[in-house]
């Protein structure tokens, strides 16, 4: 049976959970006590190009330092702080900035090949490569016309099996 399969499924899948998710909330333990840190959440593009799959994030304001980039077992995660700019003792007028963490989770599935991730971070945006595995890409099956195709020649079902001679199936008439 042939089943219809959309290679990255569970990837869109996740996107669209993730992108309707404007926050997410994790337990943190520091010193015996648990406090609660809010992470956002931030937009992302995802989009195959060819045999690649790029997924672009905004992080304006992260720094270099701050940025991380885990995978394991096959969940990539973003994490990065943006600092807040204010000092004490600043009025402030409007604070619409977000500031604090942001995470970002995305399932790669077994269709993409963590190994070979490649990130790059500029003007605010974090872009990520992610190979297709090799295994999923598509290939070309060669056809055959006119000629069986050759199949393995397998060991007996059973003791009761005799060895017939591929070249000449009867040995002798009796």
């Amino acid at each position: 049976m042939i089943v219809h399969n959309n290679l990255f499924s569970d990837l869109e899948g996740l996107f669209t959970r993730l992108s309707s998710t404007a926050n997410a909330t994790a337990t943190a333990t520091t010193s015996n006590k648990a406090s609660t840190v809010r992470y956002a959440t931030p937009p992302i593009d995802a989009y195959r190009r060819g045999t690649d799959v790029w997924v672009h994030i905004d992080l304006p304001g992260v720094s270099n330092d701050s940025l991380d980039i885990d995978v394991e077992r096959s969940v990539l995660t973003v994490t990065a702080k943006r600092e807040v700019l204010r000092q004490d003792g600043d009025q402030t007028f409007r604070a619409e900035r977000r500031s604090g963490n942001f995470r970002r989770t995305i399932n790669l599935g077994d269709n993409l090949d963590p190994e070979q991730i490649e990130a790059n971070f500029s003007d605010g945006v974090l872009t990520l490569r992610i190979p297709v595995a090799e295994q999923a890409k598509a290939r070309k099956v060669d056809v055959n016309f006119g000629r069986p195709v050759d199949s393995p020649v397998d060991e007996p079902a059973s003791s009761d099996s005799v060895d017939v001679p591929v070249d000449n199936p009867i040995d002798s008439v009796e």
